[in-house]
This record gives structure tokens, sequence and C-alpha cells, in this order.
């Protein structure tokens, strides 16, 4: 199989006309799209906007009721954008191809939902033990064999009564399923509130229009025969471009300083999750994220931060940024996880 990404602009959260043209053009086909995620504006009446667009184009192209496109295909919108973030949705492209695998390692990817929620199950050890299912399902589906080679996990789950604790169950569900914590050491009481535990390579948004919690694994598969490679890094904080530097090392670019104009053509996407809002300060020095006349957008200002401080390393706005503590990572942390372009590219440019 081959796996492929697409990243195109949004004007507004509506805007699915650069899919509706490559469709068109016979550039995409429909059946192929497994998933997709956007950087959408604006709040949850957005994001299902955004929702709705998607699945009336693919539901006219699939030929199947807008309910089964919503079914079949996880669609992760993630609302409200600050700073330079532009708006723009990645495909998650999956189709045969008559190239031979060579036994490298490339990029796979993996879908997997869990069965819809009951409200009582939301924020609860019962969804951890359901993320967890799903995200070994999602591994399974896209060829990966070893834990190591996953290398990010994007969740969207239900919002219930308290979305925090959603996203705690997510991200700890995740945890679990990648043997970065014990499941027979978690307690109900353990849900964002032991922040000793967590996971390095999940990203969790929670939304109203969720009732199930959708999965998608990224990683590298010897199954592959994709000319994508991924990586993964933890950046200690929102300044810590070592960590960073990192997240590029892991994929086969050793990069000690900035990153060539050639090696920045190679980047087709990068997912990050913001953790500055977590902390009250930055390397001893207090942040006013929580206390300005801006305290009630705290998660946008650290995607914010996080979008502009990645960005001016890759030279690019259009880089996918959540934000969440909950287990996603140390507290005050970013999760990086870049995707690069590297058949017939040179790495160490």
């Amino acid at each position: 199989m081959d796996y492929q990404l697409i990243r195109c602009d949004m004007e507004h959260p509506g805007d699915v006309s650069a899919l509706a043209a490559m469709l068109e053009n016979d550039e995409v086909k429909a059946q192929d799209i497994q998933a997709i995620i956007a950087q959408t504006e604006g709040d949850g009446y957005a994001r299902g906007y955004a929702t709705l667009a998607f699945q009336q184009l693919l539901s006219e192209r699939l030929d199947i009721s807008q309910q089964d496109v919503f079914d079949q295909i996880p669609m992760m919108m993630i609302g409200k954008t600050g700073g330079l973030m532009t708006p723009h949705f990645t495909l998650f492209i999956k189709q045969q191809s008559e190239k031979v695998r060579t036994g490298e390692k490339r990029f796979s990817f993996g879908v997997a939902s869990t069965r819809v929620l009951k409200k009582e199950e939301i924020g609860t050890l019962a969804q951890v033990n359901l993320v967890s299912e799903a995200v070994k399902e999602a591994m399974n589906e896209a060829g990966i064999k070893s834990i190591e080679d996953v290398k990010c996990v994007e969740v969207k789950c239900p919002w219930g009564v308290a979305g925090s604790l959603s996203k705690a169950a997510s991200a700890l569900g995740s945890a679990v399923a990648l043997e970065e914590v014990n499941r027979a050491l978690l307690t109900e009481a353990s849900l964002n509130k032991d922040h000793s535990l967590f996971s390095s390579k999940t990203s969790v948004s929670a939304g109203q229009e969720q009732v199930a919690a959708r999965i998608i694994v990224m990683g590298n598969s010897t199954e592959s025969v994709s000319d994508l490679k991924i990586g993964a890094g933890v950046m200690a904080d929102a300044l810590d471009l070592i960590g960073l530097q990192g997240a590029f090392n892991d994929i086969g670019i050793q990069v000690d300083g900035f990153l060539t104009p050639n090696q920045k053509e190679q980047i087709v996407q990068v997912f990050v999750n913001a953790g500055a809002d977590a902390l009250p300060d930055v390397r001893g020095k207090r942040h006013t994220m929580h206390t300005d006349a801006l305290s009630m957008h705290a998660g946008i200002l650290a995607k914010a931060v996080a979008n502009a401080v990645v960005g001016s390393y890759v030279g690019e706005t259009r880089i996918l940024c959540s934000a969440g503590s909950e287990h996603q990572g140390p507290q005050g942390a970013n999760l990086v996880a870049p995707i690069l372009r590297v058949e017939g590219r040179v790495l160490n440019d």
C-alpha cells in the first residue's frame, strides 16, 4: 500500500474547494481518502460546519449518506486558530500501488473508532480501555509491527460533561496501547491528576460533535511503499529547539542548526501538540496565559506559540497545532511529529 498526505488551504471553515477540484480532475479518488484533519478557525459551530462540508462533498462522490461518511472517515476538526496559524486541511490517502516493497520502513497510518460511548463512560477507565483497543486496531491496520515505529497518534473524542477528563482518558488509553503506561496502575483518580503518567506520541482533541473516539495512528512500516517517512520528538518546553531538532533526527536528517532550503522542501506536514499553558512559567519565568486579558483562551495562545516556534524553524505556518496537557507529554512540553518526502532525496543535505 502507498500512504500519502495532501495539505490544502481553507479560505473559511466550509471551504472544501481544493478537494473538490482534485476530485474533479481525478487527482484524488474519494474512496482513497481514509481520514481528514483540519486546522479550522472558529468554535464548535465552525468545526461542525467544516465537517458538514466534507460530508456533503464526499457523500456525493461515494454515493453514500452523509452519516455514513461521518461514520467511515474520521474527520478531526481542530478549531480556534491564533497568531500566525493558517487554516488548512490534511488528507490521509491510502491506495494500491505497483511499487515493490524494499524492506525499508516508510510512512503508514491506520484508522479506527471505538464504539459509541455511553455518557457515563466518558472520562472514565472504560474509555481508557476502549481507546487502548482501538489504537492497537489502528496499528494493526497500518502494518506497524513494533510499538517503537509508532510516531504519532491523533485522537478526537466526545466532550461529554467534562472534555478534559475525556481527553485524559483517551491519552492514557493510547499510552497503555503504546506501553508507555501500565494499565494495572491506573485508577479513576489518575485521570487528569497524576501527570507523571503520559504518552509522548499522542495528541487528543474533544468535540461535542463526536460520540465515539476516532483514532489515527501514524508510523513507519516495511509494508508501506510510500515515499514519506515520519519522525517524533519532544520539546521539553516551548523554546526547546534541541528537542525539535531531535524529531527530524529521528527521521534521518542530522540537524545541528537550521534546516536547509532543500530540507524544508521535503516537509509534507508537522503535527504538534502544544503544552505551554499547562504550567504558569517557562524556564522559571512566569507567563500570563492564565492571568491576562486572554486567559480564557490559554489553549489558543499555547497553539499560537507552538505554531510560531515550530513554523519559524520549518518555514511554514500550515502545521497542525493542537493543545492539551491531559497526559499528552510531560507538563509544559510540545510533542512534534514531522513527515518528510524522502525518496530520491538526500537526507543529510
